[in-house]
């Protein structure tokens, strides 16, 4: 059984050898335990008090998914995906956006996450049409056109996401910008192993990170919140 199955397995090795990651976010307002490939962790909400307090239970009931508080503007995201298309986070406003991060030779959790989202995307029936899903690598010398290409088609999404790809240097910047954490699983284990944060955003129709979900999230938890994303 792979960590992804055990969200308690905190940083125990899975079986595919991928180990979970904490990660602490200044944009947040939640302490979030972000899994790695092969891991999943839970997210806590943090102790508030006050309005501000009762403006967070409103906002956790209404989404499925754990709401962000406060909310904050998406970071930047700009790459190009592996088509060479320039894709730029802002010209999806007026859509829901789910972003990922993910990378092709993944053997557990990312192909997970996809067929999650797959999932949702057809449950949603023609409201999907609002939703956009977008997956960023975290794996710049593994994730070629070539290798884009063929994971999207094994997995059904070929022409129904954006992977977006780039050089390590155009790469760690976004990793950056958005609290990711990636680098490669030691050597003993595999060298096309990588380590890296797991949690995928919900980005509302304005731009603001208003949603976050773990590795192991439910199909219907998108379809629940992509209608109230697409609307705010």
């Amino acid at each position: 059984m792979s960590a992804l199955l055990n969200p308690s397995s905190g940083g125990r090795l899975g079986a595919s050898g991928c180990r979970s990651l904490a990660l602490s976010s200044s944009l947040l307002a939640i302490a979030l335990l972000i899994a790695g490939c092969g891991g999943s962790g839970n997210s806590t909400p943090s102790h508030q008090s006050g309005d501000q307090g009762a403006q967070s239970t409103t906002s956790r009931a209404k989404f499925a998914g754990t709401a962000a508080i406060p909310l904050k503007p998406a970071p930047p995201l700009a790459l190009q995906d592996s088509l060479g298309r320039r894709v730029n986070l802002e010209q999806y406003r007026g859509k829901a956006v789910v972003v990922t991060f993910i990378y092709t030779h993944c053997p557990d959790v990312c192909p997970i996450i996809i067929g999650n989202l797959h999932n949702a995307q057809s449950e949603l029936g023609s409201e999907a049409q609002e939703l956009q899903i977008i997956a960023v690598s975290v794996d710049p010398k593994g994730d070629t056109p070539k290798t884009v290409k063929a994971f999207l088609r094994a997995r059904r999404m070929s022409g129904r996401m954006e992977y977006l790809i780039g050089s390590r240097p155009q790469l760690e910047k976004v990793w950056s910008d958005w609290h990711i954490v990636s680098k490669a699983a030691p050597k003993k284990s595999s060298p096309d192993l990588v380590e890296h944060s797991a949690l995928i955003y919900g980005i509302s129709a304005s731009g603001k990170i208003t949603t976050l979900y773990p590795a192991n999230f439910k199909p219907s938890q998108i379809v629940h919140d992509v209608p109230i994303l697409a609307s705010q």
